[in-house]
């Protein structure tokens, strides 16, 4: 049994509250949105080293050469590389993961992670998934449940039970809760933020999977059956598309009676949305976050990004103005749930080749 954790790399998901810098072509994963790699490069790197074997990652097959370039530009060449025909959410893809991952190491451990989030405290994540590791090894499947830095509404929650040990049983799994009932999960510590981190073997997830959600389970392991395979590429074979599209929390995670927690306090945002990349940035005295040829004159609080053309703010207050790849966005910046609709409206529209 190898002592090493695998990590395996979700690096499925579209990130359209970006929009437009985030697009179908390119999502938020392979830009540069909190320091000198980009999402997927700093993800990777976050887990290398002696506790760590060469990673296993998810992606959308248009984005696998993107994938093996970028992860070749800090010294990563992944185990496999799974490429999705189509996206079907992520329960499917957890599978088809974890089926590959019991090919190279039956009776290894293995820690999924999206691709598309940071962590400032690499220390501290580290040490959570040592405290995770003899239950993941035990038959377990480990949840991270992260210290939540506020009341958030856009987040679910996980409620860890009795004891006092850093691994608990899971008591409950929260949806996106109201205000109200966020500001009473951040007062209590048995609350956490559910970020989608698992740990576990592979043969366990497998066989909670197969009990649990036996059709996307079927399909996945299908999919990873009849792979056309090169190299370290895994192109997932045509049964993966018949996969129900579900989360690997409602299909599986809500079900199981093998769900343990781990508390974690990692400094992890997901940087899901224009405010959010504020909150993260750089800000001048005023409070403004520019990035590229944007200047900010009597103005406060707001983000600006553009990709060649020189964008002036002037006089206004908490606003998002993004400039990319022929593409204007202005909105307010707390108003998160205006740019998903803009893409849905675009989308509507027929012009997805903005998107």
């Amino acid at each position: 049994m190898t002592s090493k954790i695998t990590p395996i790399l979700m690096s499925g998901g579209a990130g359209t509250r970006l929009w437009p810098l985030s697009r179908q072509a390119k999502p938020k994963q392979f830009h540069r949105l909190g320091g000198d790699e980009t999402l997927i490069q700093a993800t990777a790197l976050r887990v290398t080293g002696p506790m760590f074997n060469p990673p296993i990652v998810v992606c959308a097959a248009a984005h696998a050469d993107m994938t093996r370039a970028q992860l070749a530009e800090v010294g990563i060449t992944a185990q496999a590389l799974i490429a999705e025909p189509a996206p079907r959410n992520t329960a499917a893809a957890s599978v088809a993961a974890a089926a590959v991952a019991a090919e190279i190491d039956p009776d290894g451990v293995f820690i999924l992670l999206h691709a598309d989030n940071l962590v400032s405290d690499v220390p501290a994540m580290h040490a959570a998934i040592e405290a995770g590791r003899a239950a993941a090894q035990s038959g377990e499947v480990v949840i991270f449940s992260l210290k939540p830095t506020g009341p958030e509404t856009i987040y679910g929650y996980i409620r860890a039970g009795a004891g006092e040990g850093l691994v608990r049983k899971v008591a409950q799994f929260v949806e996106k809760p109201d205000l109200a009932t966020a500001k009473r999960f951040v007062a209590d510590p048995d609350y956490g933020w559910n970020a989608g981190m698992f740990m576990f073997s592979a043969q366990a997830f497998l066989e909670e999977c197969r009990r649990l959600a036996p059709a996307i389970c079927a399909a996945a392991e299908a999919g990873v059956k009849d792979a056309q395979r090169s190299g370290n590429l895994i192109a997932l074979g045509p049964a993966f598309l018949t996969a129900p599209s579900e989360a690997i929390d409602t299909a599986i995670m809500e079900k199981t009676d093998r769900a343990s927690v781990v508390g974690a306090d990692i400094g992890w945002s997901d940087v899901g949305n224009w405010n959010a990349l504020w909150e993260g940035s750089v800000h001048d005295a005023e409070g403004n976050a520019l990035d590229g040829d944007a200047i900010a004159v009597g103005s406060k609080g707001n983000i600006a990004r553009t990709d060649g053309h020189t964008v002036v703010l002037a006089g206004v207050e908490d606003l998002v103005v993004v400039v990319e790849n022929g593409v204007v966005l202005v909105t307010r910046r707390e108003s998160t749930a205006s740019v998903k609709a803009a893409v849905e409206a675009l989308t509507a529209q027929g012009r997805g080749a903005l998107l």
